[in-house]
């Protein structure tokens, strides 16, 4: 979500962007920031205190040779080409199985007719580690995509940090996806333990309309006694912390977070449902909550996944994108100083209401040098 810090390592220059940026690269610097090895230290230093020296020309040769062998593969060149949405699927998988994990192991267990043994493992906070641990592991599955795992984070990368446009349509796809797989993991690990919770094997509710309802183990419902309004302002004032704490934890210009952003991560998402869950159950994630949400109405949950709550299954979809911009907005404007729309005349708005403006000056002025080096041509000869 922001341009790229360049990081020069030897000879190599590389862009990389992480979970708060945004175009993540195909190699990673050295982490030691100290300069590049070629491929024959590479293959000499797990044996450099143990076996005798290794000819370096014959080395070399061998790590070409594999190098060459690997990238003729098919497989190495499809995972080329799906590698960040692939990455930004697990890692979303990897989230949800923490996350709705949490959030199953919480509500079934307290299913009076287990054993008192079997009963209550965990509570609220419970749910707010699960998913506290499941985006900072996510972030660690997905780091080479940039570790996004919600469509509304890429949507602000590409507003506020030069991601590329092209790309938000396959990590959206992926992490709805991942998402949606996560669930039906935990649907079917779960699966005995809901049945005898809803009193059935072919019973399946949704919160609202059963005491014993299941379908909010998977994604979000509001408290009875919401608003629309307020439905709609609680999911988005926790997107809009999501990504201002974001964008903080970046800004190496700011105290920033380094290497520890996913740790800050999981203590934002903890914080925010202690502090924000309550109510809606702070989804700020259209991939967090539509993936689980579309499993459930097709498990057989019907179609009260969509009309409950006031038909409250829009505003997890559209509330984050808003509040994710507002945050990056406010943080953009009140603090960061490096490269972005709103550190730019008119704050960017002439890219954005005249987008094609610059490209076209330049085919006029190359239109323009071609007619005049045409006209020079003909009058010399």
């Amino acid at each position: 979500m922001m341009d790229a810090p360049h990081r020069t390592t030897g000879t190599l220059e590389s862009k990389e962007f992480d979970i708060a940026e945004g175009e993540s690269s195909s190699s990673s610097p050295p982490l030691s920031g100290g300069p590049s090895i070629s491929h024959a230290e590479a293959a000499r230093r797990p044996h450099a205190e143990h076996d005798p020296p290794i000819d370096d020309g014959f080395a070399e040769e061998q790590c070409e040779e594999d190098y060459k062998h690997q990238s003729n593969l098919w497989w190495s060149r499809m995972r080329h080409r799906v590698r960040d949405p692939a990455a930004e699927f697990l890692g979303t998988f990897t989230m949800i199985i923490f996350g709705d994990g949490s959030v199953a192991q919480v509500v079934l267990s307290q299913n009076p007719n287990l054993p008192l043994s079997a009963q209550n493992k965990g509570e609220y906070q419970s749910i707010s580690w699960g998913w506290g641990l499941g985006v900072m592991l996510g972030i660690y599955v997905a780091g080479c995509a940039g570790g996004h795992l919600n469509p509304a984070i890429t949507f602000v990368n590409c507003v506020f940090r030069g991601f590329p446009w092209r790309k938000l349509p396959a990590y959206a796809f992926a992490q709805v996806a991942g998402c949606f797989c996560g669930a039906a993991v935990i649907y079917g690990n779960y699966k005995s333990a809901i049945d005898q919770y809803e009193g059935g094997t072919n019973i399946r509710t949704v919160p609202g309309y059963s005491d014993t309802a299941t379908a909010g183990v998977f994604c979000t419902y509001p408290q009875p006694f919401l608003t629309t309004t307020g439905m709609f302002f609680s999911e988005f004032i926790a997107s809009a912390m999501l990504v201002l704490v974001i964008f903080a934890l970046k800004d190496d210009a700011n105290l920033g977070a380094g290497n520890l952003v996913p740790l800050g991560l999981f203590f934002l998402i903890f914080g925010l449902g202690a502090t924000l869950g309550w109510e809606t159950g702070y989804a700020i994630n259209l991939a967090r909550d539509f993936g689980p949400r579309l499993f459930t109405y097709l498990v057989g949950y019907g179609h009260e996944v969509w009309s409950a709550g006031n038909y409250y299954f829009w505003i997890p979809m559209v509330a984050p994108f808003l509040g994710c911009t507002f945050g990056g907005f406010l943080y953009d404007t009140l603090i960061y100083t490096g490269h972005s729309p709103i550190n730019t005349p008119w704050m960017g708005w002439k890219r954005i209401v005249r987008p094609g403006m610059k490209k076209t000056r330049k085919r006029s002025k190359r239109q323009s040098d071609t007619n005049n080096h045409a006209g020079v041509v003909s009058q010399n000869v």
